[in-house]
């Protein structure tokens, strides 16, 4: 970690404003669009933002310097989202379990879209598949990590998994036809 960055984190440790204003500043944007992943509305992802940041200074005195600074801001935001989630009650448990192979092909052309236009589609995804799809593709969480953060079972997690991909797949296979209408 660098000499300067242990040093700022050690100045919002001790809760200077100046440090904190330095910290947001450098962090906002890749966590903000943490939040957008998370979310249905830029509105909804800045009330959790600001919440996620409140939540970070609260804890910063948690942070031990081992392991990515970074890392660590991302899996408060994350747990924000979680939580804000939790209160909506959007996961359902589904009792079925992935048989066929776990692995969904790669075979959805995401270099022809924008990060935009990719976030847009992963937004249309109800809530259940969006959050099993960020925390698995995008946060790297294994299915027993989304198992025990979302108290879901893994098959449940496997099947939201697996469905999320499908309606992207279908999201985007619809984008492409009404593109190549268009032309």
């Amino acid at each position: 970690m660098d000499e300067n960055l242990k040093i700022l984190i050690r100045q919002c440790q001790e809760n200077q404003r100046s440090a904190q204003a330095e910290i947001y500043n450098l962090y906002s944007a890749p966590l903000f669009s943490v939040c957008l992943r998370y979310t249905n509305s830029y509105e909804d992802a800045q009330d959790i933002f600001q919440d996620g940041f409140i939540m970070i200074f609260n804890k910063i005195n948690q942070f031990r310097f081992e392991g990515s600074f970074e890392g660590w801001l991302r899996r408060i935001m994350v747990n924000c989202c979680i939580e804000r989630h939790r209160g909506k009650n959007h996961l359902y448990v589904i009792n079925e379990e992935i048989t066929a192979d776990d692995s969904v092909e790669e075979d959805l052309e995401a270099e022809d879209y924008s990060y935009e236009e990719l976030l847009h589609f992963i937004r249309m995804l109800p809530d259940r598949y969006q959050q099993v799809f960020n925390l698995y593709a995008i946060e790297g969480y294994s299915h027993q990590q989304i198992a025990e953060l979302l108290q879901i079972s893994v098959g449940t997690s496997k099947s939201n998994l697996s469905r999320a991909r499908e309606k992207l797949k279908e999201l985007i296979k619809k984008n492409s036809d009404v593109k190549l209408m268009s032309k």
